[in-house]
């Protein structure tokens, strides 16, 4: 076989570009509106006001609710309790949960003590 000049030319041309070839550094900035920083803020404070919440007690007596809310901190004290009134119950919520997963978490928890707890969506009427 026979190389003339042309071949070691292209071999030679092909090996210095294949070398030469290397990765691209940069710097990339971002600027944004000062508006989107507000869209993020509000969409944080609707995210907040779709919570879950567990329903651990239910009755028309307001100091049984208050003993089982008592109660139920003497056992859990890790989350937030509340008596909400809706007429005419009286119902201890507990808890201020992001997402449903959180919820059920605590729930499986909060069950092996209340066994008719619920994870609810209470509705906000604003």
């Amino acid at each position: 076989m026979k190389i003339n000049n042309k071949t070691v030319g292209l071999i030679i041309l092909c090996l210095s570009l294949g070398l030469s070839i290397s990765a691209q550094q940069g710097e990339v900035k971002v600027s944004q509106d000062s508006d989107i920083d507000k869209l993020l803020e509000y969409k944080k404070d609707i995210k907040t006001s779709k919570t879950y919440t567990i329903q651990v007690y239910n009755s028309t007596d307001p100091d049984k609710a208050k003993r089982e809310k008592s109660n139920f901190l003497n056992s859990y004290s890790e989350w937030k309790v509340e008596i909400v009134w809706n007429t005419p119950n009286y119902k201890v919520w507990v808890g201020n949960f992001a997402t449903r997963l959180e919820a059920d978490r605590a729930w499986a928890k909060i069950r092996k003590k209340y066994m008719n707890a619920n994870v609810i969506q209470p509705r906000l009427d604003k």
